[in-house]
């Protein structure tokens, strides 16, 4: 495999080595409030080579802020056995190694635990310093792989997730957890084949889940020359809506236009309705799977009544990543965030009462990804800031930008000078220390 791949080359180019720096230079001046660990996951295969952009091995990178100061920036591999051992995730006969993976997609805090996750396998556990402690399965109860994308409720505290397999039914699993990590439901959901589901949606009253045409694909697989999914023209796009009060009862589903969506950016229920806020591609891998359609922002509106959903495009700019404060997830969020990539990057704030959407341009060459909501006060959806790992082409170096999320359009409030580069990647977290 050559290195020539655009998985891997630029600032998809994976980085070589572990570091730790301490006393890091700041251009302006980090909220004093903030005190805790900026953290984010991405693909960085520890040969500099993989087969796909999402198949990298997990490499945390963590910024240590305190009272004002960046007190450190240290990135760690997740020591997964496959990093480890070469363990595959599958074996040739089908095997799914749930101790196996990458770890290489999120990494969220629940009960005290830091962890790792990837979609195809368990969490991994870290400690405070991203060493890894091993592999999570809520003390022996989780059977399948852990969604990267699980949610917290804010009410209760709860962790819902799912886990989905390839090769054997149950497809889908849906699981939930209790706020001290007790995993006390796993419940099958009939699904007629394997497909690629990598986000989901929560709201008070209701779990949703996205059917869509990206079906696994066995002559993909063999091949091993990308990811194991098809779009498939023949597989209609769905959503399933279960009650959160009757987690065993039925599923309903409702179609709609065929598409696919990796991120949500929030749901919410309504009288007698459930909205939902997605980035939407309008279809993805057809032939290949090193290509992208490009994905904007749309709202489904789910009729409980008359069982149809309302679909409705809410912005023409092309973005990913989206983010609201976590302290409402699946509440009425009335801003959201999303990232802006191409040859000039932004940070997109909507409103989504009014449809109003303000942006901060970062510049040419300057490029950010997913940007994490950190609270200034206890107040959900009050003021905050947002933080992001931003890619500089001119300088071939990182920056953690910290800006002030009312005011999107002015200067950062701070700028975290990187001792070195940090590849584009995933998913991240700001996890506060009170």
């Amino acid at each position: 495999m050559t290195t020539s791949a655009p998985h891997l080359t630029g600032n998809y180019a994976p980085v070589t080595d572990e570091l730790t720096a301490v006393d890091l230079p700041v251009t302006g001046r980090i909220p004093a409030e903030l005190t805790g660990w900026y953290l984010r996951n991405g693909p960085n295969p520890q040969a500099a080579a993989s087969r796909h952009w999402f198949v990298g091995d997990g490499m945390v990178h963590g910024i240590r802020i305190e009272n004002g100061r960046a007190v450190s920036y240290r990135n760690r591999w997740v020591r997964t056995a496959t990093f480890t051992d070469g363990v595959r995730t599958y074996d040739e006969s089908g095997h799914h190694n749930l101790a196996a993976g990458v770890a290489n997609t999120h990494v969220i805090r629940h009960a005290g635990r830091t962890l790792a996750l990837v979609e195809s396998s368990y969490p991994y556990e870290l400690t405070c310093d991203l060493d890894t402690v091993g592999p999570y399965d809520f003390d022996g109860a989780l059977r399948t792989a852990m969604t990267a994308h699980p949610k917290t409720c804010p009410v209760t505290g709860e962790l819902h997730f799912f886990g989905y397999e390839l090769t054997v039914a149950p497809f889908l699993t849906y699981h939930r957890a209790d706020a001290q990590g007790n995993l006390l439901l796993s419940r099958p959901i009939d699904v007629p084949a394997a497909t690629m589901q990598h986000d989901f949606n929560l709201t008070a009253e209701h779990v949703v889940f996205m059917d869509l045409p990206v079906v696994f694909d066995v002559a993909a697989a063999i091949a091993g020359t990308g990811m194991p999914f098809r779009w498939s023209d023949s597989y209609p796009a769905r959503l399933g809506v279960l009650r959160r009060d009757d987690p065993h009862g039925a599923v309903r589903w409702f179609p709609i236009e065929p598409c696919y969506v990796f991120h949500t950016l929030n749901a919410h229920d309504e009288p007698g309705r459930i909205v939902l806020y997605v980035m939407r591609y309008p279809q993805l891998w057809r032939d290949e799977s090193h290509t992208f359609e490009k994905s904007t922002l749309w709202r489904w509106t789910i009729d409980l009544a008359a069982g149809t959903v309302a679909e409705e495009q809410l912005d023409d700019r092309v973005a990913e990543f989206p983010r609201v404060d976590d302290r409402l997830v699946g509440l009425d969020s009335r801003i959201g965030h999303a990232a802006v990539a191409g040859d000039s990057g932004a940070l997109l704030r909507y409103d989504l009462h009014t449809g109003a959407s303000s942006a901060h341009e970062f510049g040419p060459g300057r490029i950010p990804g997913e940007a994490v909501f950190a609270p200034a006060d206890e107040k959900p959806g009050g003021d905050g800031y947002l933080m992001t790992f931003v890619y500089d082409a001119a300088t071939d170096g990182s920056e953690l930008a910290i800006l002030d999320a009312t005011d999107l359009a002015a200067a950062p409030l701070a700028t975290v000078h990187l001792p070195r580069r940090v590849p584009f990647g995933f998913h991240g977290s700001w996890l506060a220390d009170r």
